[in-house]
């Protein structure tokens, strides 16, 4: 066993991975782990595709190093249970290319766990660091309102 073996808390299952200890997490999680849900959209943190929990709070995984999560429990994508989120996610058709989406729920799913009721400035705020290309954040604002109870759910047109 080398001095680079560590322990992984992910989606709840524990995972040891010989890996040195500054290796970004989403290296870890996509090709070591085969969970590529996360995206690797920039590298420098700015676009938000690599957006996991860590303790309950959203990280960009290309900048958090394995070192930086030893004994934290860590949630990605697969491990994610906010479903009213992602009915509302498919009610609003936020999805269009669909590269974002992993990252822009994870950090929807943190807000709404740290406010049931945020206002349009909250959302703002919290999903100011996720960059859609599709240009849906009306349809991402209009999501979490649905998943929150804020607002009532609709027939959607197809």
């Amino acid at each position: 066993m080398s001095d680079n073996y560590l322990t992984l808390k992910i989606n709840g299952k524990l995972f040891q991975l010989d890996a040195d200890p500054k290796m970004p997490v989403l290296w870890a999680v996509r090709d070591m782990l085969g969970l590529t849900g996360t995206k690797y959209g920039c590298g420098a943190g700015l676009c938000g595709a690599c957006t996991i929990h860590v303790d309950g709070k959203p990280a960009r995984a290309c900048l958090t190093s394995l070192s930086q999560v030893q004994g934290k429990e860590l949630t990605t994508i697969e491990g994610l249970e906010a479903n009213k989120l992602k009915q509302a996610w498919t009610e609003h058709k936020v999805p269009q290319c669909g590269y974002c989406q992993s990252g822009q729920l994870m950090s929807a799913a943190a807000l709404l766990s740290q406010n049931s009721k945020p206002n349009d400035s909250d959302i703002d705020e919290a999903m100011a660091g996720n960059i859609c290309r599709c240009g849906t954040y009306s349809r991402i604002k209009s999501a979490i309102k649905l998943a929150s109870g804020q607002t009532k759910s609709q027939e959607v047109i197809a």
